[in-house]
């Protein structure tokens, strides 16, 4: 999960003549900082009342160099709505737009903020510059939930226009559903892709120091998984692989990265990945196998709307309400049973090619998820994402298994739907239903085609 110590920048609109209720106007402000010191978010207001092109362009470069990296827009009374243009012309990432309620005594209007939001909100979309709308008290508890989402959601937009994403290698054999394209990458999400060679990863993985492999054992022997059919010397190139991943995102500066694991690691290594790459998924690590770099923006978009650890995983079969979602040995550990109990994740050998080390176990059941990719088609991303609770296992298979109900959806149709929208075959499992919403309103901030 992504921490962020940036502030938040707060540009209140004025008015050069007076109007409206000003007392009314002067406690909104005031319980708006209040409202961030609750949510313990750094705010910053620029010193410059705003009341045209000249001062707005001041504030935007106090709110620039404090260092701010989201810009809310308050009206505490309806202000010059042309000035929403310049706004528009000089914040490139999505704004958020923050209407405070009219004071509920007296006979005369208030403030107007709701009204003066929608204009500016009518203005952005018609400029096609994404926004997000919040609408309340500035003490009520919705109304900070409804700020920290708008916030994330912009936050991840602007973040994913300057990641850097690592491939080593690329697309696993025959997966060319998941190859990627630099450029469509780039034009699309504004994120790098940064090639990287197999070769050279497995020589640094072979090159880790003994010394750093022993210290990292010790993490490894203090998470207590079990081990099945193993023994405690199949464990130490897996190691090498989770420090050898970590060493390299450093070194490339890389915010994702995605490895190309079979079957060249397996076979030139001696050992599968996945124990490594289960402990960096667990600990907030964009990461996918396979050479899925789709997979792995997704995480990073997860990671910055503060959904948690992803299940990434085959769609093995479904029914009408039910999908069975299963891959082989990356246990994402927050969304298993508890390690020791009698369904918790363990180590063992990957149930294909017989080598350490995977870490198998079941999703946990009655656990409700966000069913979820992004992918590329015909030149454009797309996203989607829909909600399931899992339930019991059907029958018992080795790997990381999870049987959903997804009530509400005819699955058929809608796997027919995501196929012919080109959708590969990996999704991702997030716990909670309220990664449906972010992704949805993510999509609409990043001009993405919603599928479903």
């Amino acid at each position: 999960m992504q921490s962020n110590n940036h502030p938040v920048g707060l540009l209140i609109i004025g008015r050069k003549r007076p109007g409206f209720d000003q007392d009314w106007n002067a406690i909104m402000r005031q319980k708006t900082a209040e409202a961030f010191a609750t949510m313990k978010m750094p705010l910053f207001t620029p010193t410059v009342a705003v009341v045209d092109d000249e001062s707005i362009l001041a504030a935007l470069a106090q709110i620039r160099a404090a260092g701010c990296d989201a810009l809310v827009v308050l009206q505490p009374s309806l202000g010059n709505g042309q000035l929403s243009m310049t706004v528009a012309q000089h914040w490139p990432d999505p704004i958020i737009l923050y209407a405070t309620p009219e004071r509920q005594t007296g006979e005369k209007v208030s403030s107007c903020s709701l009204v003066a939001t929608h204009l500016w909100a009518s203005v952005m979309r018609q400029a096609k510059h994404p926004f997000e709308l919040v609408y309340g008290h500035p003490d009520a508890p919705e109304t900070h939930t409804q700020l920290s989402n708008a916030l994330a959601i912009a936050r991840t937009v602007r973040k994913l226009r300057s990641a850097k994403i690592g491939l080593v290698g690329a697309n696993a054999p025959g997966f060319i559903d998941m190859a990627s394209d630099p450029f469509v990458l780039s034009h699309r999400l504004g994120s790098q892709l940064h090639p990287l060679s197999l070769t050279q990863f497995i020589d640094r993985v072979k090159s880790i120091p003994d010394a750093d492999v022993n210290q990292d054992m010790e993490k490894v022997h203090a998470m207590k998984l079990p081990l099945v059919n193993l023994k405690a010397d199949d464990l130490p190139t897996n190691s090498r692989y989770y420090l050898a991943i970590r060493q390299l995102m450093a070194e490339e500066s890389l915010d994702a990265i995605s490895i190309q694991c079979w079957p060249e690691l397996s076979n030139l290594v001696g050992h599968w990945p996945y124990l490594a790459f289960t402990r960096l998924t667990c600990e907030g690590v964009p990461l996918s196998m396979e050479g899925d770099t789709d997979g792995a923006i997704l995480a990073l978009l997860a990671n910055h709307l503060n959904l948690g650890v992803g299940f990434l995983t085959d769609w093995l079969e479904h029914s009408a309400d039910t999908i069975t979602f299963w891959h082989a040995g990356v246990a994402p550990l927050p969304l298993c049973y508890p390690v020791g109990s009698p369904n918790g994740p363990h180590i063992t050998h990957h149930f294909n090619i017989q080598k350490p080390a995977v870490v198998d176990g079941p999703l946990r059941t009655d656990l409700p998820v966000t069913i979820s990719r992004l992918w590329r088609c015909d030149g454009q991303y797309h996203l989607t994402a829909f909600p399931g609770t899992t339930i019991p296992p059907k029958r018992q298979l080795t790997g990381n298994t999870a049987w959903v109900h997804t009530p509400g959806h005819h699955i058929p149709t809608l796997f027919d739907t995501l196929c012919h929208a080109g959708m590969p075959h990996h999704v991702t499992l997030f716990q909670g239903h309220h990664g449906v919403e972010l992704f949805k309103r993510t999509a609409r901030a990043l001009q993405l085609p919603w599928i479903g």
